[in-house]
């Protein structure tokens, strides 16, 4: 006989208390129930329950086989809960958060669109700067921008993004342009953050050699559009992703400070919990987000 259907016949008895309630419960005959029971207990060589006139209990080793044989079935249920949530219709509330530059500018005009494929599925979309503990916080994804340090999490490239190191005309014009890396601390850097060990730019040289260049300048701001426009406005020098200075340099409110550096590109991922399984509002998301993102971030 199934082992599972045992086992499912055997913890029945015990919830129900009897044979015949057992049977009602799991649309079999009393008959039938008892078979499973007993091929069960033949096949481990113990008594599992105690059987009088009146009513029917584990015996010791039943109710520690019961509190195993549970476990077994609630996740034998979830397994197959699963399953049927994968292939049902994205829908329910889909909670993301992104890097706010990123969302702005190339997230935000895509949401409509998904929104019509998906009708029964309800964004909740929040833009920040900073990663959020994705569990703990409550979000089914997150869209970051550069590399992924955290192991326990599931990624999926959508795309990548070149960086550049940009400055106004006019501030070149007035304060000359750096040749090599190790001159840019001359100039006004304008970073993320004041802590100089908190976001260090890490440059390629045409070595190859990787070097990191601390925060020195007049200006932290922790938004990426922001530091775009204190670029724009003369104050120094900033280290920007494409996505965000494309229209800005076409527009020559900026240049390229070292176009000479090999070219640096930061990855722009779709991120999940790796101890979750995928929804298929999750899912559904991500596989816009891989087919949409190149064609409109133009990144």
């Amino acid at each position: 006989m199934d082992r599972l259907t045992e086992m499912e016949a055997f913890a029945a008895v015990v919830d129900q208390g009897g044979f015949t309630d057992a049977a009602q419960k799991m649309g079999l005959s009393k008959s039938a129930i008892s078979k499973h029971v007993s091929s069960l207990e033949s096949r481990l060589g113990a008594r599992l329950l105690n059987r009088t006139t009146r009513r029917v209990g584990p015996t010791d080793i039943g109710l520690a086989y019961y509190d195993r044989a549970r476990r077994v079935l609630n996740d034998a249920g979830e397994a197959d809960a699963l399953v049927t949530a994968m292939q049902s219709e994205p829908s329910g509330l889909l909670r993301v958060t992104c890097a706010t530059d990123f969302g702005v500018k190339h997230l935000s005009p895509l949401l409509a669109d998904f929104l019509k494929l998906h009708p029964q599925v309800t964004l909740d979309v929040v833009l920040c700067q900073r990663r959020v503990e994705l569990v703990s916080e409550g979000f089914d994804l997150a869209i970051w921008v550069g590399p992924l340090e955290d192991s326990s999490l599931r990624a999926r490239k959508l795309t990548e993004t070149r960086m550049r190191l940009l400055a106004s005309p006019e501030y070149l014009a007035n304060h000359g342009c750096p040749k090599t890396i190790s001159q840019l601390t001359r100039f006004n850097l304008i970073h993320a953050s004041k802590v100089s060990s908190s976001c260090p730019w890490k440059l390629m040289a045409p070595s190859g050699e990787v070097r990191q260049v601390r925060a020195k300048g007049g200006l932290c701001i922790n938004d990426g559009q922001c530091q775009l426009d204190a670029a724009i406005g003369g104050l120094g020098v900033a280290y920007l992703p494409d996505f965000l200075s494309k229209d800005a340099r076409a527009l020559g409110q900026v240049v390229d400070v070292m176009p000479s550096l090999p070219k640096q590109v930061q990855g722009i991922y779709a991120v999940q919990s790796f101890h979750r399984f995928m929804q298929p509002k999750v899912r559904a998301f991500i596989d816009f987000l891989v087919q949409e993102v190149p064609r409109h971030a133009e990144v």
